[in-house]
């Protein structure tokens, strides 16, 4: 069958990398849009796709990690993530992630979302899952430039750090959002994230 081709997409006339590293892949594209208009330097960042997750230990706990991301100059709480490799099932990736990163493993894996973190100018998708019942099975596998502390968080605890912007990176707020959205308890606080 025939894959309909979407009446807004762009005619890309030529395409040139400029730029190809792992972690930083840049394109330039020209292009001709619908309305006719003409962009002849359009650039594009090709990223691989992420994956991440929202791992709850038997007890409801909140695996949770603390790093510090040299872009931004910040260290702040994230939840456990990284790249889908070449050839690699996201939910694979996601609990080997969660593996290397806290020695936290098993329990009970859902897809939460897929998301594009930048679909402006990026490539790639983020692949978000909720792990319950996860256990500590292992000490941290950390690569060279991996400083990352393990921290159990509490539901309320969690919740408060959204609600003061305290998560920094948005394909992490984004899921974390969605699941207390989705997940709702009585028991949910108001803005200040404190249980009732």
């Amino acid at each position: 069958m025939e894959e309909k081709k979407d009446p807004m997409a762009w005619k890309v006339v030529q395409s040139e990398y400029l730029y190809r590293r792992p972690w930083l892949t840049a394109r330039r594209d020209h292009v001709v849009l619908p309305t006719g208009a003409e962009i002849k330097d359009f650039y594009v960042l090709e990223y691989p796709d992420f994956c991440n997750v929202i791992a709850l230990t038997p007890d409801g706990r909140f695996v949770m990690e603390r790093q510090y991301r040299h872009a931004t100059g910040l260290t702040a709480y994230e939840i456990p993530a990284g790249c889908v490799e070449p050839n690699e099932d996201p939910l694979e990736a996601a609990k080997r992630e969660l593996y290397e990163e806290t020695g936290y493993g098993g329990g009970e894996w859902q897809h939460l979302m897929t998301i594009c973190p930048n679909a402006g100018a990026c490539t790639n998708y983020s692949h978000t899952y909720v792990a319950r019942g996860v256990e500590k099975v292992s000490s941290q596998h950390l690569e060279a430039s991996e400083d990352i502390s393990v921290v159990l968080m509490e539901r309320s605890e969690v919740l408060a750090l959204l609600h003061r912007d305290e998560l920094h990176q948005a394909m992490m707020a984004a899921p974390l959002w969605k699941f207390f959205a989705t997940e709702a308890l009585p028991s949910d606080g108001p803005e200040e994230g404190h249980d009732r």
